[in-house]
């Protein structure tokens, strides 16, 4: 399960998704932990908005930040039900956190305060924040019978903090990890050997996190040279789509040597009556079509060009057969291209990776058609 938890609203969240290449989680936390929302629909969940709602009011909030000139607010955006957003600059930012929360207290309130990146203020319900709504995913989860077997937590800000105080929860800070952060690290979780500072940044770090707690493959798709050398325990589906097209993208970025062997790979690792349905309706063989992408090796190279798939969904139709759905995307500096596939794979021992490719259908994604489609091989 793959959840988001963000300090950006929903609308924030939504705009970024236009324009960067996320994979859709399973469930959406937002605005600092005030939201929760399930799947690609994004379903609120009405029970943590009840849970919020305690000891909290939005317009006393208004009525006692307003005494303080120092704070501006952020975009209107930013505010939400259960979070009122300023910036400040950080001495400023302390001489509130030190006397704000005893006024709202007064007041009848229970709030928090969370400063992070070194300008943004929110004031929050006292039972919200990253921390807590993890806390409230994994008691609903477990009370649904669907306790997961580990989690691991990631972050790089100090709205992240909480995150990291959650028991039983395996835990990495990036090493681009922001100041606040760090010193929030050293200060209580140094000796915790089940959180880690990472040495590498961003996604990589994660992916170091995950091989140092033995939590899975520590190795990227986009690191496998060689897509008949991935050796993994369980084999799925759903790997082989993503090994396959993480392989596709580094050839055409010239990653990879231009080399027989993989050509010969690939036409292995597909049925030789095995159909492509192009979106654009055109139908070829398949080993037609690895032979047009041997002829377009390093066509992307040294420019902008990325490749991933996303909803990934696999069901076992028959003994030895699967039909696999996904969102096959693809990123230059003309934009986003996406069509939606179903592929039909055959599992046999005989073949390395133990799939075999059978017939791939393909749609254009509403507003996502590419301009030259001779340009789109997979």
């Amino acid at each position: 399960m793959l959840v988001f938890s963000t300090g950006r609203s929903c609308i924030s969240y939504k705009k970024l998704r236009k324009k960067k290449p996320l994979l859709t989680p399973d469930i959406t936390v937002m605005s600092v932990g005030t939201e929760i929302a399930y799947g690609e629909e994004m379903i609120p969940d009405e029970g943590w908005v009840q849970y919020l709602n305690h000891k909290w009011d939005r317009n006393i909030v208004l009525e006692e930040t307003a005494k303080f000139p120092q704070l501006k607010f952020q975009a209107e955006s930013a505010q939400r039900p259960h979070k009122v957003s300023f910036f400040v600059g950080n001495d400023e930012a302390q001489e509130v956190i030190k006397v704000l929360p005893k006024r709202l207290e007064n007041r009848g309130l229970d709030v928090k305060i969370i400063y992070s990146g070194g300008e943004a203020l929110d004031v929050l319900p006292q039972g919200a924040g990253k921390g807590q709504a993890l806390a409230y995913l994994l008691k609903n989860l477990t009370s649904d019978g669907k306790q997961p077997v580990n989690t691991l937590v990631c972050g790089d800000s100090g709205n992240d903090a909480e995150l990291f105080s959650v028991p039983e929860v395996y835990g990495v800070m990036v090493s681009n990890a922001q100041e606040e952060l760090l010193q929030w690290h050293a200060e209580n979780t140094i000796n915790n050997p089940k959180i880690i500072h990472a040495s590498e940044r961003c996604a990589a770090g994660i992916i170091q996190a995950v091989g140092h707690f033995k939590l899975g493959v520590n190795k990227s798709p986009r690191d496998v040279m060689d897509i008949s050398d991935d050796r993994i325990k369980t084999i799925h589906p759903s790997h082989e789509v993503v090994k396959f097209y993480m392989f596709y993208e580094r050839w055409r970025r010239a990653e990879v040597e231009n080399s027989e062997h993989y050509m010969q790979n690939l036409k292995e690792v597909s049925h030789l009556s095995g159909i492509f349905v192009h979106p654009s309706g055109v139908e070829r063989p398949l080993h037609d079509c690895i032979d047009a992408m041997r002829m377009c090796y390093g066509d992307k190279q040294g420019i902008y060009f990325r490749v991933w798939v996303d909803r990934v969904s696999a069901a076992q139709i028959g003994s030895d057969a699967w039909l696999v759905k996904f969102d096959k995307w693809e990123s230059s500096e003309e934009g986003s291209n996406c069509c939606l596939v179903t592929a039909l794979l055959s599992s046999k021992n005989a073949i390395p990776s133990g799939f075999t490719w059978v017939h791939v259908h393909q749609t254009w994604l509403t507003g996502y058609r590419v301009e030259d489609e001779q340009s789109w091989l997979f």
